[in-house]
């Protein structure tokens, strides 16, 4: 893994995916922080996606998890810092972190599978920043917040 933590915060419709996200996380013996909720109770997203991105630094990663993963993705990215990426299979996991430096990954409870959500988080938090041209075009991102 790239980061020394991952941060994992849902709304109610993606409480089931991480729950099985963080068993996941402890097979592998990777130290990660649940920031909530700890119930299927009705939330709102943004309030998790905010707590979530202010944790966020160069040592750690984020997965925020709704049911679609726009929301979060939307809330999480008006962060400054913020690189948060919504991703429904592999290749976008992959090119986020190579490309994009993505630090969050936002995924949708009702549109990704579990195996495929494994996945996907497994690819994100191993795959290294390409650098190069690609810093570049994340300093005219940064610039602008």
């Amino acid at each position: 893994m790239l980061r020394e933590k991952i941060y994992i915060a849902s709304d109610h419709a993606g409480f089931t995916l991480k729950q099985e996200i963080t068993k996941f996380l402890q097979e592998k013996n990777i130290v990660f922080e649940d920031l909530g909720p700890f119930s299927d109770d009705r939330c709102d997203y943004p309030d998790y996606a905010h707590l979530l991105s202010s944790k966020i630094n160069e040592k750690s990663f984020g997965i925020l998890v709704c049911g679609s993963g726009i929301g979060m993705s939307i809330a999480a990215n008006r962060h400054k810092n913020i690189r948060c990426a919504l991703c429904n299979e592999p290749l976008s996991a992959k090119l986020s972190r190579e490309h994009n430096d993505a630090n969050v990954l936002a995924l949708g409870a009702r549109l990704t599978g579990i195996d495929m959500t494994f996945e996907i988080i497994s690819i994100f938090i191993n795959t290294s920043f390409s650098g190069g041209r690609h810093h570049i075009r994340i300093s005219k991102i940064e610039e602008r917040l």
